[in-house]
């Protein structure tokens, strides 16, 4: 989870990088987010490899607790399946736009969501650094205590009925989601909120997936509630903070019978997110083309 915890061993794991390999994450982190999600783009990242045409929008979703602001970026012809993407706990910024744009450029119709709505429009912190200032968290802090299990749910049927009504989606088809670290756990309840609705849900570095103190709203618990398909891609710190986790979540996917992937990778808390020091381009590659499978596949 994004706690100071988390990023203390993040800051200690980077300190025992030999100089150049310090060097190879900062400029992964840094050079990545000046991919923008402008209209009519080619999505790519990474290894820059084209993708279908896209152009994206600003938007705003009327929920029952007042408007999300987002980010919808789809192929610029056709209907295709849709996504919705949850953002890391920094928010909604260019680093998801262009993450969303990937995605629509492999022929997805991606909606990459504020989830700080309630108090504030995106973008509240402009990279994932910030979140490590005392302004940072001075921001954050109080946006997080204003999102609840019950909110979230909430929140998942206005963006899935607003996603229904978009030109651009293959309503025959099923939704997908996505949620990075904090919000891992946002897709198993996007998945409970429209079981019918939504065929599969990837978390990445996800928090609070074994939540004890949330009880039956806990991720694990919700399993049950859906009828999706998961990938839980856990990173390797996380893992050794709880390691129980694992067994948990395969218990509880197996009872519930939903197929879930479910591998701790060799690569510390945030190793997916591109502007994140952390980000591990090897590591955040294969949980890519893990979660695209998991989409073609179940969607």
């Amino acid at each position: 989870m994004c706690d100071d915890l988390t990023e203390d061993d993040n800051a200690r794991f980077l300190s025992r990088l030999p100089t150049l390999d310090r060097r190879r994450f900062a400029a992964l982190g840094a050079g990545a987010v000046t991919l923008a999600s402008v209209p009519g783009c080619i999505a790519k990242v990474a290894d820059q490899t084209p993708g279908m045409p896209v152009t994206g929008r600003a938007v705003a979703i009327p929920t029952p607790d007042g408007v999300t602001d987002g980010w919808f970026v789809a192929p610029t012809s056709g209907k295709h399946p849709a996504v919705i993407v949850w953002p890391d706990i920094a928010g909604l910024r260019e680093a998801y736009k262009t993450m969303a744009t990937r995605l629509a450029g492999a022929g997805y119709a991606v909606l990459v969501v504020n989830h700080y709505y309630r108090g504030a429009k995106a973008p509240v912190l402009d990279s994932l650094v910030a979140w490590r200032t005392p302004e940072g968290q001075a921001k954050l802090k109080p946006l997080i205590a204003e999102i609840t299990a019950a909110g979230t749910i909430r929140d998942a049927r206005a963006y899935v009925a607003w996603l229904d009504r978009q030109a651009e989606v293959d309503t025959a088809r099923r939704i997908g989601t996505s949620g990075y670290c904090m919000t891992g756990g946002y897709t198993v309840r996007t998945a409970a909120a429209v079981p019918d609705r939504i065929g599969a849900g990837a978390s990445f570095h996800g928090a609070g997936l074994v939540d004890p103190a949330a009880g039956a709203d806990s991720p694990d618990k919700l399993l049950a509630s859906t009828r999706a398909a998961y990938l839980f891609a856990i990173a390797q710190n996380d893992d050794a903070r709880a390691p129980d986790d694992k067994v948990v979540l395969k218990a509880a996917a197996a009872a519930a019978g939903r197929p879930a992937e479910i591998e701790v990778y060799p690569a510390q808390h945030g190793w997916c997110t591109i502007d994140a020091p952390i980000y591990d381009e090897v590591q955040a590659e294969r949980a890519w083309a893990r979660q695209l499978a998991l989409f073609k596949a179940n969607l």
